[in-house]
């Protein structure tokens, strides 16, 4: 069941966030066998189609990063495409890679499928301790099925079958969209439209704490546990600090050089209290998050600038 450069790895959920960073870390390690599909190329909501892909390819690893995601409004309108969506893949892929005899799968989670109200830092036993936070709650019980189908196979097959439980993810090819996208991107879009000084409108109370991981990181941690994670079902990946929706805010505010006021709509779902994860396994398995937050804010920044600039360029050249 080992990993070595010539195996060959497929990662669902490619050409998104985290899927872009991880092909990127694959290829900078050397790994030299990585397949990807598209959406288009590839429906994962389709059983037939995606166990027919993987008997196919017959990958000797599986990384499922493919997910529909979205922040507190996007889970609160789409409860129910959030659990359809993300049951379907979950079980298409973890399953139909079992059938396919594929011997090595990492699951892709999030901490929000932690309950709502559970001391910090989160300790990976205590997912399925008590009620799961309202907002999400579709989304996470799809996860949660994912990762129980993940520990069964484990413990009934004697496969590698874990489950890498993420912090908030940003970074490089993220979602700014402020109607569906998570926090932080949001919160860059709306301080740069707001530049020099315009007054901002933010959700909440600001008080929630988050913890937040540069995705580049996140993929690192991927590579790095496919070779050194053979024990554990459950593994927490973040930095282990956790920091309020108000501070992040000003940090943004800062990074950007916004100097206009902030104002906080309390009508506004909060959302879990606060999700900061313990890191203590992941730290002992030998990896270590690098980007620090304000570090981070800045590549996102960079990155989006970039994105505007080339949106202008093309709707400037379809325009003339």
């Amino acid at each position: 069941m080992s990993i070595t450069k010539d195996s060959k790895i497929y990662v669902a959920g490619g050409r998104g966030l985290l899927g872009t960073a991880i092909v990127e870390q694959l290829q900078l390690a050397g790994y030299r066998n990585i397949v990807t599909k598209t959406s288009q190329e590839l429906d994962l909501t389709n059983q037939s189609n995606t166990y027919q892909f993987l008997q196919e390819e017959k990958p000797d690893a599986v990384i499922l990063s493919a997910a529909k995601v979205g922040g507190i409004m996007a889970n609160k309108k789409n409860p129910a495409e959030f659990i359809s969506t993300n049951s379907m893949i979950a079980q298409n892929v973890i399953w139909g890679s079992y059938l396919a005899g594929v011997k090595n799968l990492l699951f892709v989670n999030s901490s929000c499928v932690y309950p709502k109200n559970t001391k910090q830092p989160i300790h990976e036993s205590q997912l399925l301790t008590s009620p799961l936070e309202e907002t999400n709650k579709a989304f996470a019980v799809a996860k949660i099925m994912g990762s129980c189908l993940v520990e069964s196979i484990r413990a009934q097959y004697g496969l590698n079958y874990f489950t890498c439980m993420f912090c908030n993810l940003y970074g490089k090819n993220d979602n700014f969209d402020p109607n569906n996208s998570h926090v932080l991107p949001a919160l860059i879009k709306k301080f740069h439209e707001a530049l020099p000084n315009k007054p901002v409108m933010l959700w909440g109370s600001g008080k929630p704490k988050r913890e937040f991981l540069y995705v580049s990181d996140a993929a690192e941690a991927i590579v790095h546990l496919l070779n050194n994670n053979k024990e554990h079902a459950y593994v927490n990946v973040g930095t282990g600090t956790s920091v309020s929706i108000k501070e992040l805010a000003e940090k943004i505010q800062e990074v950007l050089g916004h100097k206009g006021t902030l104002l906080w709509d309390t009508s506004m779902p909060d959302g879990h209290p606060e999700k900061r994860l313990d890191t203590t396994l992941v730290n002992s398995l030998g990896w270590d998050a690098k980007t620090s937050l304000e570090e981070g804010i800045l590549l996102t920044y960079r990155y989006y600038l970039e994105e505007i600039s080339h949106k202008v360029v093309v709707e400037h050249v379809s325009a003339s």
